[in-house]
């Protein structure tokens, strides 16, 4: 055997590549292309609050049948969320945005998310996630700004029509998308990994690390059989040393065989990648992250309905019956005003997510949320109601935004899709319930108990976020769980 230069010897995971390249014109053109899913996802939010009142009066519907439409839309989007992470972390990111932006575009994922991820700088990661979800922020106000000009005019039929319009553009432009040098680097495919990297390089117009490119699992082994080596090296004999390396080897071995195992048995289906979730290493993270999303959406999906109800000019108490056959005028103008309150959230959000951490960013706007909404309580004057359900507003996008930056940061590589997945499903049932349970008590006249009940579960969402065990701010992105089963050398 010949000597290895010193180039064979070095070694470097994704992470460092990334870092090393910096975020350049390859990552700003990432950001247009998941930002576009974004903003296709935004606006099928915020679609339902508009097509739910106009089907309510044509087709003469009752307010229950009314916020059972909106259910059955988030019903949907629950099955999509879990089903589509699971597709992209077995197939590759690459397939299942393919996948959401068809169905989307014909009959309407936190896969861009994690997608966009796992291409930036681990130092800056929070800033640019922020960046991202701007992207929503422009999806709402451009939905509201199009239903206020379209459905008095031309109705709900041309409003989803021109709703499923960026889903479309993400389909021609598909072909030019690479894939996730992570996700590469997980299944073994450590050439295309280096390759997707050297174009990165190369359009950046930096250079990769020297060195051959590894996975974070073989880089820990690499760096504890150094560690091994230098303490022991003064007083191990050759025999003791020859019989440490076997040991390293066969842990190399049972490593690799493990990977295979795990990713045998995910490509089986979603239980396997459920049961990872839901592991001792994350099942406090995964439990306290499904009640977060489900808060987060619960409220943020809450406050949409409830500026369309409580400005829709009929704040006056009147009965389900009466309310079944009359049309109700949505004030499309406050719709958009409070669709702006999105943008100083992220300002704030981008403010607070590296320099106060993600716990501590969602724990204090859920409960600055929490007084926005107590003088609503009582029946207020409407502008005074507009810039409370602003406030609100800002401090739920700062909240919805920081979540979508901590989600994907505490899951491996693996699993990332999926449990950002299922959190996301988690959180369409928290827009599914709310409809059914929230808005039906404002019908009801019972606007009180409503707000009640937001102010209750945006205060067991910040409680939650406190109890979440670690802050991710600064840390790099991990590629498997951590293993009992490594050997310490």
């Amino acid at each position: 055997m010949g000597i290895k230069s010193d180039d064979e010897k070095q070694t470097y995971t994704v992470d460092e590549a990334i870092v090393t390249m910096g975020f350049g014109k390859f990552q700003f053109c990432v950001l247009a292309y998941a930002g576009m899913g974004w903003i296709s996802e935004a606006m099928e939010m915020m679609l339902l609050s508009f097509v739910g009142p106009a089907v309510q009066s044509l087709w003469h519907l009752s307010p229950n049948q009314e916020s059972l439409i909106t259910s059955v839309v988030f019903a949907g989007m629950l099955v999509g969320a879990y089903s589509w992470g699971i597709v992209s972390d077995n197939f590759g990111r690459r397939k299942g945005f393919l996948i959401t932006a068809i169905v989307t575009s014909a009959a309407g994922g936190p896969v861009l998310a994690s997608w966009f991820l796992e291409f930036i700088p681990a130092p800056n990661r929070g800033f640019w996630m922020v960046i991202f979800q701007t992207f929503w922020t422009v999806g709402t106000i451009l939905e509201a700004g199009i239903a206020w000009l379209v459905m008095p005019r031309l109705g709900w039929r041309w409003l989803l029509g021109l709703s499923a319009f960026p889903s479309s553009l993400l389909l021609l432009l598909y072909s030019v998308t690479p894939e996730s040098p992570r996700y590469l680097c997980l299944k073994g495919r450590t050439a295309e990994a280096r390759h997707v990297l050297e174009k990165i390089a190369k359009i950046n117009g930096t250079k990769l690390p020297s060195g051959n490119l590894v996975s974070d699992w073989e880089h820990e082994l690499q760096n504890k059989s150094l560690l091994s080596s230098s303490s022991n090296e003064d007083d191990t004999t050759p025999k003791e040393m020859a019989r440490d390396e076997d040991s390293i080897s066969e842990a190399k071995e049972m490593k690799s065989e493990d990977s295979t195992s795990t990713l045998a048995n995910s490509n089986m289906g979603g239980i396997t990648a459920l049961l990872i979730l839901l592991s001792p290493e994350l099942i406090k993270s995964t439990l306290l992250l499904w009640l977060v999303f489900f808060g987060n959406a619960f409220s943020y999906y809450g406050l949409v309905l409830l500026t369309t109800e409580l400005n829709n000019g009929q704040n006056k108490c009147v009965s389900n019956e009466l309310q079944s056959g009359k049309s109700r005028d949505i004030n499309y103008g406050d719709v958009f005003i409070t669709s702006f309150a999105e943008f100083p959230g992220l300002l704030l959000a981008a403010a607070m997510v590296d320099r106060l951490g993600r716990k501590l960013s969602m724990s204090s706007m859920f409960f600055c949320c929490c007084i926005f909404l107590v003088p609503l309580l009582f029946q207020q004057p409407k502008g005074l109601t507009t810039g409370l359900l602003f406030g609100a507003r800002i401090c739920i996008t700062v909240t919805f935004t920081v979540v979508y930056v901590y989600a994907p940061e505490i899951y491996p590589t693996s699993v990332r899709t999926t449990g950002v997945g299922v959190a996301s499903s988690i959180g369409r049932i928290g827009g599914m319930v709310c409809p059914l349970v929230a808005v039906a008590l404002v019908h009801g006249c019972h606007q009180t108990a409503a707000l009640i009940l937001f102010e209750l579960v945006i205060l067991l969402s910040g409680i939650s976020v406190l109890l979440f065990p670690f802050e991710t701010t600064g840390r790099g992105l991990s590629d498997s769980l951590p293993s009992s089963k490594l050997i310490n050398t």
